[in-house]
Formats: C-alpha cells, structure tokens, sequence
C-alpha cells in the first residue's frame, strides 16, 4: 500500500482537568474526516488519567466500583477496571487525584492517599490476581502513607503482586519540590513536606529516596516500592506496549499526538514524549495539538515534532486537525 493512502494515527493522552484522551482523539478524528483523511484512533496514557480505559479498551474487561475516602477525608465513589486477563487497574486519580477537590481546597500537607489503598484491597476482594497502580494525577505528597495504613488495615495484598505504573521518573526525596505548588503548597510548605517525606523514608522498610520513578503521586509508588515490594514502570511505555502503539504506528502514514500542556514536564517520562520518541526511531511524521504549549525551542527539538497546533476546546481541536490535513 503507498504511504499516502495509510491512515493516520490519532493517539492523544487525556488533556488533564479538561478533556479525556478519547473526547481529544474524536475531535481530531472528525477534523480530519472533514478533510477525506483516513484515521485510526488509539488514544494513550502514561500512568495518570485514562490509564485503565486505555488498558481496557486494547485488552479487554470491565469497569467496576467502590466507595472510597477522597484526599481530604469524604466519601466518594471511584471506579477501577477488572481486565480480562484478571488483573485490576487503579488510578490515583479516582481516588486521591486532584480532580476529585476544588482548587480552593487543595491542601498539599493535608491530603491523604487512603482511598487509592481502599481502591486497591476493593480490587482485591473483587477477585484481581494482580493490581496496576496507575500513579499520575495526585494530590496528595504524603509519600503513601494513607494507601500504606489503608491496605494494611483491608488485609494486605494477599499474595497479589503490585506494580506501579509511574508517570514521572522523579524520585522520593524530590516529589515535594516538583509537584507540590501545583497541589496548593506554598514555599514554607515545600520545606515542611520534604521534611515530612525524609522521616517517612527513614521509617519504611527500605529506603526510596533517589530511587527514579519513586517520587510519583507524591511519593505514593516509593511507598508502595518500600512497604509491598510494588514494581515501578514507566508508565507511558508500559502502556504504549500493552495497547500495541509500536505496531499500529508502523502501518500509519503520520501520528498526531496531545496532551493539555507542553512543558518540560512532558520530557520527564510523559506520554506524549514517549509516543513521539517512538515515532523518530521509526520515521513516522509526528505533530502534537495541545491545550498549551510552554516548551522553548531548545526542548521541542529533543521531541522533534513536525508542528504544535494549541487548541483549548474540543472545536478548536477540530479546526486544528482540519487545518493538519493540508500538510499530513
């Protein structure tokens, strides 16, 4: 089949706080239709967000859910996906995750990841054989303290093996630093968390400070690394993998990739900088719509995207890919 006639892949991750990746990747689809353009759709996600639709929608399975405490202490109902294989996907995000409190109530030093540990053992008891932690989103910085007590009291694992799929390589000592601001903590909160996460390393049965991928969900996957013997993975490649990325980007004229913000956070292990590095080595044309881009020049060469298109609503999400049919 001539390049020109391959479908172009469509694989954007969730625009966080705004859009699911599949909401993104069916804009683009429909701009790009409009134009005569043939699309294949796989939206991606990197341990935050989405991971386990992105799983279950490749692998098969079902959505299950259970009430949970959220990051300040309320109850609320989060979901988890039970997959086909048998085992269970948990997202931070459902039930520790930003999204789950107002930005007035963000309180860094008050969040507690106990609902994510209540989501596992509720996975657990729905029959699991193994859990995936998908990590991104938290807004929580207590190194996993509150999922650590919270598995402890449900009974444990049980002989279930975790593993955290991470979507950041930061370690444990410098997840306060990084991503506590964008979960309300001022500077002198900053020092009292770093602070906080030296005592709880010092108390864990093994130390997960400068560990990589460690420093995940504020801490959260050093904790599990430390208490349970969780396994860390890089998220996006592990989803990448799982959904066959590799495989259907081989067979596709161009990729068009997305995320909410391009910034140099997304060099650290996102999806989208995964995805397009995978592209490069395969030689597959490679642009990014996105809902903000804040990367220099020096940074967008590393992920050598053709064009970055940035498109806040879903119908400047359209226009945009619209707009790339014309040099696809």
């Amino acid at each position: 089949m001539p390049a020109a006639r391959l479908p172009v892949l469509v694989a954007p991750d969730s625009f966080k706080g705004s859009f699911a990746a599949e909401e993104v990747a069916a804009a683009i689809v429909r701009g790009l239709d409009s134009a005569g353009i043939a699309t294949r759709a796989m939206p991606i996600a990197d341990g935050g967000e989405g991971t386990g639709e992105a799983l279950r929608r490749a692998l098969g399975g079902e959505l299950r859910s259970a009430l949970v405490h959220d990051p300040l202490g309320r109850m609320r109902r989060a979901s988890f996906v039970l997959l086909a294989d048998g085992r269970a996907v948990v997202e931070v995000a459902q039930a520790s995750g930003l999204a789950t409190i107002a930005a007035r109530e963000r309180d860094a030093e008050a969040a507690s990841s106990a609902g994510t540990g209540e989501l596992i053992v509720a996975a657990i008891e729905s029959g699991a054989g193994a859990v995936l932690v998908a990590a991104g989103g938290s807004a929580t910085t207590d190194g996993g303290t509150g999922a650590i007590d919270a598995l402890a009291s449900g009974g444990g694992l049980r002989g279930r093996k975790l593993a955290v799929l991470c979507d950041v390589r930061t370690p444990f000592d410098r997840a306060a630093a990084l991503f506590a601001p964008q979960k309300g903590a001022d500077a002198a909160t900053v020092v009292r968390l770093e602070q906080r996460l030296a005592r709880v390393a010092a108390k864990l049965p093994r130390d997960p400070r400068g560990i990589p991928l460690s420093g995940a969900a504020g801490g959260l996957a050093g904790g599990l690394w430390a208490a349970f013997e969780a396994r860390l993975e890089q998220g996006a490649s592990f989803v990448l993998d799982a959904i066959g990325f590799d495989r259907t980007l081989r067979a596709s004229h161009a990729v068009i990739l997305g995320e909410g913000r391009l910034d140099r956070t997304t060099l650290e292990g996102k999806a989208l900088a995964e995805a397009a590095t995978r592209a490069r080595q395969l030689g597959v044309p490679a642009h990014a719509i996105v809902g903000q881009s804040a990367l220099d020049a020096f940074d967008a060469r590393i992920l050598d995207l053709q064009t970055i298109s940035a498109a806040g609503a879903l119908d400047k999400i359209e226009s945009a890919a619209r707009g790339l049919a014309a040099i696809i």
